[in-house]
């Protein structure tokens, strides 16, 4: 015997939950510093680079690219995005989305939003589909490796970054670490871009009151402005060993009394 799901469920409460917890990692991508110039930030997802003749047929190609330690930041916030299983995913995202779209135009851009998603950031799709290739080889063996630059950048993520896959590292060792962030760099700042993107499209949305999701989404704090922390508090004395209050609304006991002593440093397991 078959069975339904609860009377008077929501249907558009799991689209919705997607969508708030996309927007949650998305505004935390929009906080980046890399973010913070936006025309940088586009001119960096398309692997700019320039060209300079030297004479003789031979030419130089120079790419000036952030610090590795500001792009491994980004990489870390753009990492759940990337991955289809996770609650914040990209593309579970744009399924939500579509859930509430009605109008065409909407479902077309979802739809185009879609195929370049998996055209870019699927490490798996055509060949064709890549930015570009790098062969290497070997006179003295006549060994060669080729390796596109999706899958460069994905093992720069996955193998240098974020996790340490030794298969991905393996196969993309030959080529080294330079080549794989050179790669990485382009697809961290395109899936930044995308994702601010869907972040503003559904705030039209929801600006447009299509999608009904927590006005507080859109303000509440995602990222630290300050890590340093200065608050007045009660503070307590009492001879080593004595209980602590059973909880934050217990009293405490006549053995504890308050501190009036000077400045001190202290630290956590003090």
């Amino acid at each position: 015997m078959g069975t339904h799901g609860q009377a008077g469920a929501d249907p558009a409460a799991p689209h919705r939950g997607r969508l708030e917890a996309f927007v949650v990692r998305a505004r935390r991508v929009e906080a980046h510093s890399l973010a913070a110039d936006w025309d940088a930030l586009v001119a960096l997802a398309g692997a700019p680079y320039t060209v300079t003749a030297l004479g003789g047929g031979e030419a130089q190609i120079r790419q000036e690219y952030p610090a590795e330690e500001v792009v491994e930041s980004a990489a870390a916030r753009v990492r759940p995005l990337l991955l289809e299983n996770d609650a914040c995913s990209y593309l579970k995202a744009l399924a939500a989305l579509g859930y509430f779209c009605r109008e065409p135009h909407d479902a077309t851009w979802v739809k185009a939003a879609r195929v370049e998603w998996r055209t870019r950031a699927d490490s798996n799709a055509s060949r064709e589909d890549g930015g570009y290739q790098v062969m290497i080889g070997d006179d003295v063996t006549g060994w060669t490796a080729e390796l596109d630059d999706r899958k460069l950048a994905t093992a720069w993520i996955y193998g240098d970054v974020v996790h340490h896959d030794t298969d991905l590292l393996e196969e993309a060792d030959p080529f080294g670490l330079s080549e794989r962030f050179r790669a990485a760099v382009p697809l961290v700042a395109w899936v930044m871009v995308k994702a601010i993107e869907l972040l503003n499209y559904v705030r039209a949305l929801q600006a447009a009151g299509l999608l009904g999701l927590p006005a507080a989404l859109f303000d509440r704090e995602v990222v630290l402005t300050s890590t340093c922390w200065e608050h007045t508090v009660r503070a307590y004395t009492a001879p080593v060993g004595t209980p602590a209050p059973a909880d934050a609304l217990a009293p405490f006991t006549d053995q504890w009394t308050p501190w009036s002593g000077s400045a001190v440093l202290l630290h956590a397991d003090d």
